[in-house]
């Protein structure tokens, strides 16, 4: 055996013992967001974000995508402080233009609707005059009724809300009298219609919307995947249709698309 041929098996076998590349970590920002996050901070946090992280670890070795716990109201600070790296389904109205960030456009739209338990004689002119009315918020959103003004004090002095951190808590208020409307995000609330059949004839849901939600992912500067590359795993993970089938189990459809 040649002096040369012996030095390559020797190169060869220190090669085969040497780990595998570690794939390079991605910090992904969640908060109490359903249906996207729910109890992000708990051991088995659910929702459409973390079945999507786990769809892309899935597909490929190069980065592992893993869930970060944040709030409502913090979430862009521990962007910019490098906390996480990356958080998805963000809408423009939102207020994070201020933070340094990358965006990328998911093509993914929502909104968020008007709710009022159903009566006789009421109809969709009952949402057109929200003055007057008690209105059952979740704390921490941007309403587009109050021109994306998130402050608890301004929605309660200028709407008489009552703030929450549950939309069931808020329909259950609407079935008590507790309140008068609620506003809900239209995924969340066709997914409680699916769980919950029965109550689905004591709503009226209104055809007029409050806001969409045109979600995009926000990326640090510093972030160790671009946005171009994450777009890129979006349309691999879609070439079989598993983006599709994930996004339409929560509702969600890409503008353009049948019923979209």
């Amino acid at each position: 055996m040649s002096r040369v041929f012996k030095g390559l098996l020797f190169a060869l076998s220190l090669l085969v013992g040497l780990p595998a590349v570690a794939a390079q970590p991605v910090l992904v920002g969640a908060y109490h967001f359903p249906p996207y996050a729910v109890k992000p901070e708990g051991a088995k946090p659910g929702g459409l974000l973390p079945e999507l992280l786990a769809a892309l670890n899935r597909l490929q070795s190069d980065y592992q995508f893993v869930l970060v716990p944040t709030s409502v109201t913090r979430r862009y600070r521990d962007m910019e402080s490098g906390r996480f790296d990356m958080i998805l389904f963000e809408s423009p109205g939102w207020g994070w233009q201020d933070t340094p960030h990358s965006a990328l456009d998911l093509h993914i739209e929502d909104a968020e609707v008007y709710v009022a338990r159903a009566e006789p004689g009421r109809d969709e002119s009952y949402f057109e005059q929200l003055k007057g009315k008690r209105l059952a918020l979740y704390s921490g959103y941007h309403y587009g009724f109050a021109g994306f003004n998130a402050d608890q004090q301004y929605l309660t002095q200028a709407f008489d809300a009552v703030l929450t951190y549950s939309h069931d808590n808020n329909l259950t208020m609407l079935m008590r009298g507790r309140a008068d409307i609620a506003v809900i995000t239209r995924s969340y609330l066709q997914i409680h219609q699916d769980r919950h059949p029965e109550l689905s004839s004591g709503f009226l849901v209104s055809q007029r919307v409050d806001q969409v939600y045109k979600h995009h992912a926000l990326f640090r500067p510093q972030a160790p995947l671009a946005s171009e590359a994450f777009a890129a795993l979006l349309l691999a993970l879609n070439r079989d249709g598993q983006l599709d089938a994930l996004l339409s189990r929560y509702h969600l459809l890409v503008p353009g698309s049948p019923g979209g």
